[in-house]
């Protein structure tokens, strides 16, 4: 490996310039709206620190606009799912605390060192790589360890934990700055297993040297005090998501996803709509083409035959539902008895927004806010705001 790369992968910054006369769709992210999302999570979780989750380039909002963001209002931790997004992070970012969540792959250890960057350890396997190459570098080098309390995905098992607690002097050899879990089922507030893994968790981290503790992702933050130990890791919360499966979202929504009107046709009662011909036309219709599909993360799943009424998008106050199938690049509503001055050429029709939440669209689409936020916009021109 070599030093580190520019960000200039992470989608962001460069395309507020975008000129909206040129694009077919507009993402629009509220940056001031992501820091009060911060800031009360920060709040519920005090007197823990309040870290933030930047995967996947900022869960798709654009990791060169919001890890500045949240860093000028005092988060000092970030984690990452990779080394690559590790190093993007460091060149915008070159004094915060940083985590790989996906480890310590073979052979990494001296770019973790050449850029301060910490591997989160997930087997004996990398605890012992990671310990011979602090003692080649004459310093205790430091990185969390992540112990499995019961999900059975990325983790040091009991009996790995009980192995490594009484490695002869394996923890004189690098600096142990942090022990972490993650919860399966944080989503629904009365699943036991919550409560199963925390007391996993505690009696697991109590074998090992005493440090910095982290259990609670955002939904874990919503379970109470008993969950936020030292270190709480929102992710979703952040960017407006919906942390919990039921009850209201009680954090702002970040994003706006609006999409350019090509083209309105007049249908007659009979007609098809879309490939396949899966939706009829029951009466004299007005459709409406938009310039967006699933290219730009508008799901194919989206779409409504004849057994399926549509998600509905909004032009102005006005719901108009998607008709036919999704396609690459265009989706089709229908909005018949919409005014012409919203429906017409060139009018934006709102995807997601004041109308339309993220979890929403999900939810029509049979999938999370998660895979939504972190497939959106690919073509659309972005738009930061405050911040």
């Amino acid at each position: 490996m070599t030093g580190a790369r520019p960000p200039s992968a992470a989608r962001g910054v460069g395309d507020a310039e975008a000129d909206e006369a040129t694009a077919s769709a507009i993402l629009t992210i509220d940056l001031d709206a992501l820091l009060a999302n911060y800031r009360r999570l920060a709040g519920l979780s005090a007197p823990a620190e309040c870290a933030a989750v930047v995967k996947a380039d900022a869960y798709g909002l654009g990791v060169a606009a919001v890890a500045p963001a949240l860093a000028r209002a005092g988060c000092k931790t970030f984690f990452v799912a990779t080394l690559g997004e590790a190093s993007d992070l460091r060149v915008l970012l070159p004094d915060a605390t940083v985590y790989v969540l996906g480890g310590l792959l073979e052979g990494t250890a001296p770019f973790y060192r050449q850029h301060g960057l910490r591997p989160v350890l997930n087997s004996p396997e990398e605890i012992k790589e990671w310990a011979v190459f602090s003692v080649a570098s004459r310093t205790r080098l430091p990185a969390a360890i992540h112990i499995d309390s019961g999900m059975n995905r990325l983790g040091l098992s009991a009996a790995e934990v009980e192995t490594i607690a009484v490695a002869d002097d394996l923890f004189g050899t690098f600096e142990l700055a942090l022990v972490m879990s993650h919860l399966a089922c944080a989503d629904e507030p009365e699943h036991p297993k919550s409560e199963v893994q925390r007391q996993t968790f505690e009696a697991l981290r109590r074998k090992l040297p005493k440090t910095i503790a982290s259990l609670a992702n955002s939904a874990g933050i919503l379970l109470g005090r008993p969950y936020h130990y030292d270190l709480v890791r929102p992710g979703i919360a952040l960017y407006g998501g919906k942390a919990r499966r039921t009850g209201q979202n009680p954090f702002a929504p970040v994003l706006r996803l609006a999409g350019r009107i090509l083209q309105v046709r007049d249908v007659a009662t009979g007609e098809t709509v879309g490939y396949g011909a899966t939706r009829t036309v029951r009466r004299p219709s007005r459709i409406a083409i938009l310039a967006v599909g699933y290219a730009d993360g508008v799901f194919r799943a989206l779409s409504a035959g004849d057994d399926k009424e549509g998600m509905r998008v909004y032009l102005g106050s006005h719901p108009a539902p998607i008709v036919g199938r999704v396609s690459m690049d265009l989706i089709t509503v229908d909005v018949t008895g919409i005014p012409e001055h919203l429906a017409r050429r060139g009018a934006w029709v709102e995807l997601i927004g004041p109308n339309v939440a993220a979890h929403e669209l999900a939810a029509h689409a049979g999938t999370i806010d998660y895979e939504v936020l972190t497939n959106l916009g690919a073509r659309a021109a972005r738009r930061y705001i405050g911040g």
